[in-house]
C-alpha cells in the first residue's frame, strides 16, 4: 500500500482530496469533542461470519452504545489486509491489550470501511479477535461524519478512513491522533494512545 500511494502521490502531485486531508488533519472532532454527538444517527457493524450476519438479522450497534458510560481506545485504518493495518497498526493493539486493561479501558475498537464479513476473516487472520472487537463501516458514514474519510482511489481502495486513533471516555474525546497520510505509523499505534491515557 505505501508503494502504490507513494506512486500516486508523485503522479497526481497531490490531489484535491488529499491536500484536503492534510489541511484538516485532526478532522471535524478533536480532543473534547463528543464523538457520539459528531455521528448521532450512524450504527457500525461488528464482525462476524455470514451465518452470524443472516441469524442477527444483519444487527447493527449505534455508535452511542459502543461509546456511552465507558472508556474506549478505538483506532481506524484504511482497510482490512492491508500492509500497514495488518503488520503493524492492528499488533500494536493487540500486544498492549493488557496494558490498556490495566489503564482501566473497557474495550479496544478497531475500524474501518470494509462489510463486518471481511473484518472478521481479518482478525482471525491475525488471531486479534479476542483482544480488539472489530467493526466495519461498510458504506463509511461514521468516518464521514467525523471528516475521517479519504479517497484512496489512486491506490485501488477507493473510499476509505484515514489512520487514526482516541481515546474516548463516556463518549468525550480525551486524545486524538491522525496520521498525515495513511502509510504512515507515527503517532496512531498503540504504544503511543496508552501514552496518552
Amino acid at each position: 500500500m505505501a508503494s502504490a500511494l507513494a506512486r500516486a502521490k508523485r503522479t497526481c502531485r497531490l490531489s484535491a482530496a488529499a491536500t484536503m486531508a492534510i489541511r484538516r488533519a485532526f478532522a471535524s472532532v478533536s480532543v473534547g469533542s463528543d464523538i457520539v454527538s459528531a455521528a448521532p444517527s450512524v450504527a457500525l457493524q461488528k464482525a462476524r461470519t455470514w451465518d452470524e450476519g443472516v441469524s442477527s438479522n444483519f444487527s447493527t450497534t449505534p455508535v452511542k452504545e459502543i461509546f456511552q458510560g465507558k472508556k474506549v481506545v478505538i483506532f481506524g485504518l484504511p482497510g482490512a489486509y492491508t500492509g500497514v493495518c495488518s503488520a503493524q497498526h492492528v499488533p500494536s493493539y493487540k500486544n498492549n491489550i493488557e496494558k490498556f486493561k490495566a489503564k482501566g479501558i473497557d474495550s479496544v475498537i478497531c475500524v474501518s470501511v470494509n462489510d463486518p464479513y471481511v473484518l472478521n476473516g481479518w482478525a482471525e487472520k491475525l488471531q486479534a479477535k479476542e483482544a480488539i472487537e472489530f467493526y466495519g463501516d461498510f458504506d463509511g458514514s461514521f468516518h464521514k461524519s467525523l471528516e475521517l474519510d479519504l479517497d484512496l482511489s489512486a491506490a485501488l481502495l477507493g473510499h476509505r478512513s484515514q489512520r487514526w486513533s482516541a481515546y474516548v471516555d463516556d463518549g468525550k474525546i480525551k486524545a486524538f491522533n491522525v496520521e498525515k497520510v495513511p502509510s504512515e505509523f507515527k503517532v496512531s499505534g498503540g504504544e503511543v494512545i496508552l501514552g496518552q491515557i
